[in-house]
């Protein structure tokens, strides 16, 4: 699987030239899935920031309105009830799954219940897009600072995908515990390499290159 891990969606220019070539295609010739999910499971996130993500409404963290050939909704809290076989089509058929922020321990926990977490080794040409917790979701954990949602287990533990944590939105207006000294304790507290990126940043993965793509603001911490 191809991974686009961004903080705030396709925000500028390199990284729509990013997904482009991480697609091999123009974005009017792919189609694509949107996966809302995340944004239940987050104490701040209402109905309405899902409908404004799948309508292509937010202007703010653009993704559903960059113009795709085809565009549908997979909702992972219904994929237990409907016949594996269906849906699975469904994701093998599409070029680009498109993931909602919100609570990344959520989303991690519906990814392993509907079964998409099992499926994404075999997603060779598939590129995922991830906005926020759906680019935290990727990596190994995601620190306690970002834990609000509970899951079962505890802890917070995610997929594990790509070896390294994310800090997303650095220096967001609305976010004043998110400076880059903010991101320094919480990285301090992580036993993984950590990226802290801003909005203007993504972080693409193909195979074991990792490459970040910027016109803002990041910094990685190593151990």
């Amino acid at each position: 699987m191809k991974l686009l891990l961004t903080s705030a969606g396709i925000k500028n220019t390199s990284i729509h030239n990013a997904l482009v070539e991480l697609l091999g295609k123009p974005i009017a010739d792919a189609n694509a899935l949107c996966i809302p999910t995340a944004g239940y499971g987050h104490p701040q996130v209402s109905p309405s920031g899902a409908w404004r993500f799948i309508s292509g409404r937010e202007s703010r963290t653009p993704m559903c309105e960059l113009g795709w050939k085809s565009l549908g909704v997979l909702e992972l809290t219904a994929l237990p009830s409907i016949e594996k076989e269906r849906w699975v089509s469904w994701v093998r058929e599409t070029d680009v799954l498109l993931v909602n922020g919100g609570d990344a321990l959520y989303l991690c926990h519906w990814m392993r219940q509907s079964g998409l977490a099992d499926l994404l080794p075999s997603l060779r040409e598939t590129v995922w897009v991830g906005l926020s917790a759906g680019s935290m979701v990727m990596t190994p954990r995601i620190g306690a600072d970002f834990v609000e949602w509970k899951p079962p287990n505890g802890g917070d533990e995610t997929l594990g995908v790509v070896d390294f944590s994310i800090f997303p939105h650095l220096n967001h207006p609305d976010l004043p515990e998110n400076t880059m000294a903010d991101a320094e304790k919480w990285a301090a507290g992580m036993s993984v390499p950590c990226y802290v990126i801003d909005d203007e940043t993504a972080i693409r993965v193909v195979d074991e290159t990792v490459e970040v793509v910027s016109e803002g603001h990041w910094r990685l911490f190593t151990r």
